[in-house]
């Protein structure tokens, strides 16, 4: 487990937002950075900074991917015919660890990447420990029979802080969940604002 994954804390204070929608998020008591300067005013960001603001908060959102990862995405997504910032996040929500945590089985992108790792999800019936594993549109996750019963699903389940988005398709009761569309950026649930148009120029440059 990396550094950065331990502080992801303060990945809220160093980004200047609230990234995944907490009440608990330690940037709304201090919303300003870590450290004994981070309540200097900076100076205006150049297009650059900006940019690179945009592809930090994506990035992180999604579990803090390393950026060859990243870098991969924005490949694939170029490559794909349609509008590349669409592309860009249509391939980021159909990640394994994006649609577990979507459907609620687990409270945190992080915890949803745990739970698939530790081999506890299905994919069309057949176990997958690949976080990045690329759904389909129609593919069915659930979680497996053994793992049904675990207690933080079930208090993952039961938080009302977050709504299942319309393009997955939830059953509750056992454990699944069937990507029904790739979503459009729209409609995305996102608890901050995200430029993926930000994110393109910047690997574009």
């Amino acid at each position: 487990m990396t550094k950065r994954l331990n502080s992801k804390h303060k990945v809220d204070r160093r980004l200047k937002v609230n990234l995944w929608g907490r009440p608990k998020s330690p940037f709304n008591t201090r919303a300003y950075p870590p450290g004994q300067h981070g309540q200097t005013k900076s100076a205006k960001p150049s297009d650059y900074g900006i940019q690179l603001q945009a592809k930090q908060k994506l990035k992180s959102y999604y579990g803090n991917i390393n950026e060859r990862q990243f870098r991969n995405i924005y490949k694939k997504a170029i490559m794909k015919r349609g509008d590349t910032a669409e592309n860009l996040i249509g391939f980021l929500e159909r990640r394994l660890d994006a649609v577990v945590y979507r459907a609620k089985f687990s409270t945190t992108i992080f915890s949803a990447r745990q739970l698939i790792n530790h081999g506890h999800v299905k994919v069309n019936g057949k176990k997958v420990n690949i976080s990045s594993y690329q759904l389909k549109e129609e593919e069915t996750v659930e979680i497996r029979d053994k793992s049904k019963q675990l207690a933080f699903i079930d208090i993952a389940l039961a938080n009302k802080e977050r709504d299942v988005p319309e393009y997955l398709q939830v059953d509750e009761k056992n454990r699944k969940v069937k990507l029904v569309r790739v979503p459009k950026f729209e409609e995305v649930p996102y608890p901050v604002v995200m430029e993926p148009s930000l994110v393109i120029e910047y690997y574009s440059r």
